[in-house]
């Protein structure tokens, strides 16, 4: 039996965090017994089968420590006898200071319960997301004396300001991040940069079996055969559904075609009126959230998946959109924007066809040239999938991290990009 590990998460389960629950369950598969922890209680009405396949326990923090005042005052009192509660202490006033917020002192509030409440014979504390979570766990690891590590992603690197990053990245046993620019940046502000490693997330392959069937070679001449066009992914603004509605109010009259969105999100409804204000909501299909094993039969009966990212004006941005990854897999050619890591999987006019961000006029231009060379499109769709099932197996990503929480070099490290 390898090591038991607590790993801290903001939100448990979640649809939109599939590579969370892929990854803890390839750590129980290879052997390591897991307590789940998280900040948050579930708000999808859905979960993907994957969930009901861990056998973690998962234990809920205190969302909002007045909820629970209790079991928080318990929490600190008890808290006080912890060999580093002084020091957590002495870090959180010292972080209070330079974020004078509740959120501050609520993430300490959870760390002290998170610390009393410690699982027996857990040696190691492991949180996704560098922001909140790891606030919370560099306070808990603090107070009890367990190493810790951190999984940065996305918008946790990209919106969690510089002082806080090199504090967190400086106090963690090592860091792991999922594409190269979020590697690059964490490396340039760590004191330490052979503790900061890229391992891409990748698919468990099983669930994405490749795709046998030969798409029909369609060129959107034919009204009676439109184009399916396909997005995936929750409405919110750096997912760039604005612009992909606006691209595809712009092609020409000759095309036929449809959209289909599959996903949920604040911004839904707006998404919705800006559709109707373009006249084109008569060609679009809204789904809602689905399941992962929903959303295969989609990858395989459309031609085209679109998705339009882009760089908030707050920082917030994707890494590398697993809905990518997965209809790459399916043999779906995807269109999409040059920014984060989507060019780390994606070469443009060989694997994927790729723009600059918001440019709706550019994004339209690069469908229409989708549509009109089906031949183009599916050879584009092969060499995708290949690079997939060659390079982004979740397996490898799983190694790593058993390497990682055994304080072992790890044999391969995925440090650069990988090549076309």
């Amino acid at each position: 039996m390898q090591r038991k590990l607590v790993v801290l998460l903001k939100g448990y389960p979640r649809l939109s965090e599939t590579f969370i629950a892929q990854e803890l369950l390839g750590l129980e598969r290879a052997g390591f017994e897991l307590v789940l922890v998280s900040m948050r209680r579930p708000t999808d009405k859905k979960r993907h089968p994957i969930h009901d396949e861990i056998r973690a326990p998962v234990h809920y923090l205190p969302e909002y420590l007045h909820e629970e005042p209790f079991r928080v005052l318990r929490s600190l009192i008890l808290a006080c006898a912890k060999p580093g509660f002084f020091a957590a202490c002495k870090d959180f006033i010292r972080d209070l200071g330079r974020d004078f917020t509740r959120n501050r002192v609520r993430r300490f509030g959870q760390a002290a319960v998170l610390a009393v409440e410690w699982p027996d014979g857990a040696d190691w504390l492991h949180v996704h997301f560098i922001h909140t979570p790891a606030a919370v766990g560099r306070y808990a690891s603090r107070m009890i004396g367990i190493p810790w590590s951190v999984s940065a992603h996305a918008k946790d690197i990209w919106t969690t300001k510089e002082w806080e990053l090199r504090e967190k990245l400086a106090d963690a046993r090592w860091t792991v991040t999922c594409t190269q620019a979020g590697f690059e940046r964490l490396r340039g502000l760590s004191m330490r940069e052979e503790i900061v490693h890229l391992s891409y997330h990748g698919l468990d392959l099983d669930r994405f079996p490749p795709f046998e069937a030969e798409r029909p070679l369609r060129d959107g001449a034919d009204a009676s055969q439109p184009i399916s066009i396909l997005s995936v992914g929750r409405a919110v603004d750096k997912k760039g559904f604005d612009i992909l509605l606006k691209a595809l109010s712009l092609l020409p009259d000759d095309l036929h075609w449809c959209f289909e969105h599959i996903g949920g999100g604040e911004e839904l409804s707006k998404l919705k009126a800006l559709a109707a204000r373009l006249g084109i909501d008569d060609r679009i299909r809204w789904h809602g959230a689905m399941a992962q094993q929903e959303i295969l039969a989609y990858y395989r009966s459309s031609d085209i998946f679109a998705l339009a990212c882009r760089v908030t004006g707050n920082g917030d941005r994707d890494g590398l959109p697993n809905v990518l990854v997965e209809a790459s897999s399916q043999k779906l050619a995807c269109v999409s924007t040059s920014i984060s890591g989507i060019p780390e999987m994606f070469s443009n006019g060989v694997n994927g066809y790729l723009v600059e961000p918001e440019d709706p006029v550019a994004f339209a231009k690069m469908l229409e040239s989708a549509i009109r060379d089906p031949a183009g499109r599916r050879a584009i769709g092969i060499a995708a999938e290949v690079k997939v099932r060659a390079e982004f197996d979740h397996r490898e990503s799983i190694r790593q991290l058993q390497a990682l929480f055994a304080d072992r070099p790890i044999a391969v490290p995925l440090n650069q990009v990988p090549a076309p």
